[in-house]
């Protein structure tokens, strides 16, 4: 059993800025979001046996307020960067609504939704520049991105599905993957077979887990939509419906 939970509304998603990799942290709402995907996950009788992180304190947090909820903190937690956000580049910290009105729709928008379009790479001055915080210093220069597309995000993420999610699966475990917008929606994009052009209208709402059962070739047993595997389909879509309006 696989569980996809996007953090609950961070600082920056309250700001309607482009977030990325700057690292900042969840506002009450998002604490009561991600207590709340906890309480649905007991409720639902999932519980996880381990859970996948990214390096950043929203979806670090909302993993551990989700556990604690369900009486889980002993439930072990791997962190690592390949299932971080998507690198924003010079975007990042910009206004999105401001940023529309400032480059047109259809510039925004193609750097926000094109599957092969990155922003523009982020200056060494971009005072949110998130590139020099010490959790990357294990990481080569061309490991750390200067901007991202979500076909980037994908190439990032697939090794690490294979090489560390599916032996937890395999292994018979329940797994929570706690992650963010892009680095989710480029997993859904494998598992529910999106193309490329379809993957743009996709809008994962925070704090709402997604459960996929897997069979043995790791792939979903029923065919639905991404937003029909959550605990809650209608209430997901509307709160998707939000997400995809926040650049006005």
């Amino acid at each position: 059993m696989l569980i996809l939970l996007r953090h609950g509304q961070s600082q920056w998603n309250a700001s309607n800025q482009f977030t990325g990799w700057y690292d900042c942290d969840l506002t009450p709402k998002g604490e009561a979001e991600a207590r709340a995907s906890g309480k649905a996950l007991a409720e639902a009788g999932l519980l996880p046996d381990i859970v996948h992180t990214s390096l950043q304190i929203r979806a670090i947090r909302t993993a551990e307020l989700a556990l604690a909820e369900m009486g889980r903190t002993e439930v072990p937690m791997k962190q690592d960067w390949h299932l971080n956000e998507r690198h924003y580049g010079d975007l990042t910290g910009l206004d999105k609504s401001e940023t529309r009105q400032r480059f047109g729709d259809e510039q925004l928008n193609s750097w926000r939704r094109g599957y092969r379009t990155p922003p523009p790479p982020i200056a060494d001055d971009n005072p949110w520049n998130p590139n020099r915080d010490p959790r990357y210093a294990h990481l080569t220069p061309e490991e750390i991105p200067k901007s991202e597309c979500l076909a980037d995000v994908v190439e990032r993420l697939m090794p690490y599905w294979y090489d560390e999610v599916i032996p937890d699966l395999r292994a018979g475990r329940v797994v929570l993957i706690s992650a963010h917008g892009n680095s989710l929606r480029a997993l859904a994009k494998h598992l529910d077979l999106i193309d490329d052009d379809a993957i743009a209208a996709l809008n994962i709402p925070t704090g709402m887990p997604l459960v996929y059962e897997l069979g043995d070739d790791m792939m979903p047993l029923a065919a639905k939509t991404t937003l029909a595997r959550s605990l809650d389909p209608a209430a997901a879509a509307e709160a998707a419906a939000e997400v995809a309006e926040q650049a006005g």
